[in-house]
């Protein structure tokens, strides 16, 4: 399987060629940033329902073993509670409609912590990822034991 090295995308919001074209914003950056396209701010009131908020772009990765994730923005999580309201959005390798990004204001109700997401703003990241998809075989019982088991969820410990 060979993954490709270009993928296409569309503008579809033709704004997004003066505040700039999802890019890496260093050499070693493994996210594109995605930028929010919206006519006017939009104001997330803490533990709101999440909002989608257009890309403008869409992408068509045709490529079988790749899949691209929608991902927040590290310091907008960490320092304003911008985070997205699906944990991580999943877009499929035959997905080319609009990429949405679901953002939610994570802080606590009645904080006053509201957010104001700017149009044109910076505000979740996209990486691209490989994808395995072995086939399943139905069994009655493992072939081969292991010493983990059954248990999870700090079944290791703290």
């Amino acid at each position: 399987m060979s993954l490709p090295n270009e993928i296409e995308i569309r503008v579809l919001d033709a704004r997004l060629n003066d505040w700039g074209l999802p890019r890496y914003q260093t050499a070693l950056a493994a996210g594109l940033d995605l930028i929010a396209c919206l006519d006017a701010p939009l104001t997330l009131e803490p533990q709101a329902p999440a909002v989608l908020i257009p890309s403008g772009l869409a992408l068509h990765m045709n490529a079988e073993g790749l899949c691209a994730m929608v991902l927040p923005r590290s310091g907008l999580g960490h320092k304003k509670g911008l985070v997205l309201g699906n944990g991580v959005g999943l877009i499929d390798a035959d997905y080319t409609a609009q990429l949405y990004i679901s953002a939610w204001n994570r802080n606590p109700a009645g904080s006053g912590s509201a957010l104001t997401v700017q149009p044109g703003e910076r505000i979740a990241q996209l990486v691209f990822v490989p994808v395995l998809r072995p086939a399943l075989r139905v069994v009655e019982q493992f072939s081969a034991g292991s010493a983990r088991g059954a248990g999870g969820f700090g079944s290791t410990g703290v």
